[in-house]
């Protein structure tokens, strides 16, 4: 507890770093694989702090890790970079309508915290091992159409940042890995953890027809636009088939529905992610909604074209990492104010983190409003921030002292779904597919061919 005591008075020395960031970011949004300014700032502190970066170079983010001298576990403590987009939140940029509607600003503010406390003299005793501190891209899957194009350009493979960087190797020799994301929590608690959340595949789907005069003549067309509406009208007729317990969700949005109102649109664009709890279930219900969609495109004898790629595994929070933050939590902010949450159904990629090694991501509190909405704020900075922060700090103490003892029992207990980096690459870039699932062929008769070959 004294060991505990002292590393939350170097987190605290460091308290207005740690709110000064959280503010910088809050006023300077920016979206996935556009956060420059973001990673520059926080490259120029870091680099203060004496540490040494291996940057992304073509994508923002970096990482630096910081070794104790004894030979032991790799920790990696994550934050990240991007913000939204709400367009109707009063702070978000007039221009991109970008703004930190998730709270990524505290989640920067909580890596620097953590990284210049246990700069501080005396922070490492007692510890084997070394932490890797990684500030990291693109955690919204958002803006589809412009992550296809990064990897169409070779600038990416993958559209999630964390997945991106475990693609690069910046995970290699990684152990287990942890994070604290914002949140908004019931009085009293400070940390909420769950048992993990969904993962998903992403969709981009173009809807393809003929154009023609909407008013002279209709009957020359293919309606794309309606060939979209009637796709999105057949999945909605089957999900009353998506098993409760699997949390299927889809929840499209038309990006493109035609370019001029006389004329019969020829192109119809819809972005989408199949959640799901499980990989088989996002897997199989993701071939179920491309049936639908397809089958919808042929009765109008239109096309659709499927470009679907991995978006992020479901996230497994590691059951013995979970009692080691309760533990960390609870000294900083006292008995009882830990508490456990349900199953969540959104996503993140730090569920691929733990796809191959023992990882957390729990939330804090000191939020206000709807996340992801027109009214978040993190409002309670020592909540949001400074607590998390001191959190992290004491868990990672935890994990590499008495010669790593307790990451080791994570180790030896933890159960990822994947043995190594690469099963767990392969099998995500078996979901990928780009290709027109209807054929029309010479007899009349059409095919659907909606299925990852």
């Amino acid at each position: 507890m004294e060991q505990a005591k002292q590393l939350m008075e170097m987190v605290a020395k460091y308290e207005s770093l740690i709110y000064d960031t959280a503010d910088y970011i809050w006023k300077n949004p920016e979206t996935g694989y556009r956060e420059w300014k973001t990673s520059a700032y926080m490259e120029e502190h870091f680099e203060a702090l004496g540490y040494t970066l291996t940057k992304a170079g073509n994508i923002p983010g970096f990482y630096a890790d910081l070794d104790t001298g004894r030979p032991g576990p790799k920790i990696a403590i994550l934050g990240e970079l991007d913000s939204l987009i709400v367009g109707n939140h009063p702070d978000a940029d007039p221009e991109t309508h970008a703004v930190h509607a998730c709270g990524h600003n505290a989640q920067c503010a909580i890596l620097l915290g953590v990284a210049a406390a246990m700069k501080e003299p005396g922070a490492l005793d007692g510890l084997c091992g070394s932490i890797r501190f990684m500030a990291v891209p693109a955690e919204e899957l958002i803006e589809l159409g412009f992550r296809e194009e990064l990897r169409k350009q070779g600038v990416i493979r993958y559209f999630g940042g964390k997945v991106e960087f475990i693609s690069r190797g910046y995970f290699d020799g990684v152990d287990m890995a942890m994070m604290i994301h914002s949140g908004k929590l019931p009085e009293g608690k400070t940390l909420s953890v769950g048992q993990g959340c969904n993962g998903c595949i992403t969709k981009n789907i173009t809807f393809k027809g003929v154009a023609s005069h909407a008013g002279g003549s209709p009957e020359a067309g293919k309606n794309a636009l309606y060939a979209a509406t009637c796709g999105l009208n057949a999945v909605n007729a089957i999900r009353e088939t998506f098993v409760d317990g699997e949390h299927i969700r889809f929840h499209p949005i038309i990006t493109e529905g035609g370019a001029a109102v006389n004329a019969i649109p020829e192109t119809a664009k819809v972005e989408s992610y199949v959640r799901g709890a499980s990989f088989d279930s996002i897997r199989d219900y993701n071939k179920k909604v491309n049936l639908a969609l397809a089958g919808a495109a042929a009765s109008l004898g239109c096309n659709v074209e499927l470009d679907d790629h991995p978006g992020y595994f479901p996230l497994n929070n590691d059951t013995n990492m979970t009692e080691i933050l309760t533990e960390a939590m609870e000294a900083v902010t006292g008995p009882g104010t830990v508490t456990r949450g349900a199953w969540g159904t959104g996503c993140t990629d730090m569920g691929d983190v733990s796809a191959i090694m023992p990882a957390i991501h729990p939330h804090a509190s000191g939020s206000i409003g709807t996340g992801h909405g027109k009214d978040y704020y993190v409002a309670d900075k020592k909540a949001g921030c400074l607590y998390p922060a001191q959190c992290l700090t004491v868990a990672a103490s935890m994990l590499l002292e008495n010669d790593a003892a307790r990451a080791k029992k994570v180790l030896a207990e933890a159960k990822p779904y994947f043995k190594s980096k690469e099963e767990y690459l392969a099998a995500i870039d078996n979901l990928t597919m780009d290709k027109d699932a209807v054929i029309y062929n010479e007899d009349g008769t059409v095919t659907l061919d909606f299925c990852q070959r």
